[in-house]
């Protein structure tokens, strides 16, 4: 097929591993997932891996029979594994004489624009180095207000932080598989295809996730105009067979159109709301099916306490999260200026920024 051959083309690479596949094999899988990075590091491409399981191996070494639902737990589990865990990729990749790097993120670390850029940077250093970074979030200090969920989500931000070609996400199962059970080899429209089938996310054993967080992660980075797959680690030389072009897995295939930037991207996935604002029909209108600003005339209500230039999701009357963007005007001024004509701003407020109170620009269409 012409979009599995397109992959050949691809020169940097997100590959996450799942948990289970670590937790059934933790010495042998790094090796088998190094052995296939020697050989594409070889062709010239770059990898960064983001890798679960370090609450999968903290919970072995405590002698856990279920994985903690407590905070508390899943810490102390991710303190214990996180270090085992980094040992065996060492080993893994000292046997091709590969450096690696341990990076380790919180959602806030992406979330702010400043943080995002330096880890941005610092990847870039390692693959200029050489290095194969490991990156995993850090689950020792994450809190239920800032943890990612799963590695799945954070490896679709990781590849807008290094702006990789492909994300490969390797699990227990074979690919998404259809109402009846049978593979799909390819999904190019993932809401009708693909997001009916999945089910749910899950939390429970030794990983969270499930087949549902793997798609929602394949439409974050489909925005981006980047194929994404999902095969089982368990296959042999799979990666490299996905590279190859071989029907293996779940391919998806990004729409044409509508592509967003990298800084759009993190707009509408990296960055975290800081509040909600209602808009009425109106304005709802603009914003989809023509691609207007959003003006303070259209706000029904908001919510939450946020400063200008933070990030706020835009709501229908329903509840229902239409759009990200950034705010132009600080939430004490917007609850101000809700409802108001652009020409009345600067009386209510007594100065005036711009008419708009997210411009276009800084707005992404969800």
């Amino acid at each position: 097929m012409t979009e599995r051959k397109a992959l050949a083309a691809v020169r940097r690479i997100v590959i996450k591993i799942g948990s289970r596949l670590l937790a059934e094999a933790p010495a042998s899988r790094p090796a088998t997932i190094a052995d296939q990075v020697f050989e594409l590091r070889r062709r010239g491409l770059e990898v960064v891996i983001v890798s679960s399981g370090a609450i999968a191996l903290g919970m072995r070494r405590l002698k856990l029979a279920q994985r903690p639902t407590e905070m508390p737990a899943l810490q102390a589990a991710a303190a214990v594994g996180q270090s085992q865990l980094m040992q065996h990729w060492e080993h893994a990749f000292g046997a091709h004489e590969i450096e690696i790097g341990q990076v380790l993120l919180t959602h806030d670390d992406l979330a702010d624009r400043g943080r995002f850029l330096s880890a941005r940077l610092t990847l870039r250093a390692l693959l200029d180095h050489g290095c194969v970074p490991i990156i995993n979030e850090n689950d020792t200090v994450a809190t239920e207000e800032i943890k990612f969920g799963d590695n799945d989500q954070l490896a679709a931000l990781v590849c807008n932080l290094v702006s990789a070609d492909l994300l490969v996400m390797l699990t227990d199962v074979e690919g998404v598989r259809d109402a009846s059970g049978v593979r799909m080899p390819i999904v190019r429209d993932i809401e009708r295809e693909a997001a009916p089938v999945a089910g749910k996310s899950t939390t429970g054993g030794v990983g969270s996730g499930g087949m549902a967080s793997k798609v929602g992660s394949a439409r974050i980075v489909t925005r981006t105009g980047m194929p994404a797959v999902v095969a089982s680690g368990r296959e042999s030389d799979v990666i490299v067979r996905v590279l190859a072009g071989e029907d293996v897995g779940t391919l998806f295939v990004p729409a044409t159109g509508g592509q967003l930037s990298s800084r759009k991207h993190w707009i509408a996935f990296g960055s975290k709301p800081g509040g909600r604002l209602t808009v009425d029909e109106g304005a709802m209108r603009a914003l989809r099916e023509s691609g207007r600003s959003l003006l303070p005339a259209g706000i029904l209500a908001v919510e939450g306490d946020f400063a200008l230039g933070d990030t706020v999701s835009i709501v229908g009357r329903d509840g229902t999260e239409i759009a990200r963007g950034l705010v132009a005007y600080t939430a004490d001024d917007l609850r101000k200026i809700q409802g108001l004509q652009s020409a009345g701003i600067e009386a209510r407020l007594g100065y005036k920024g711009i008419d708009e109170a997210i411009h276009r620009d800084d707005l992404v269409i969800l």
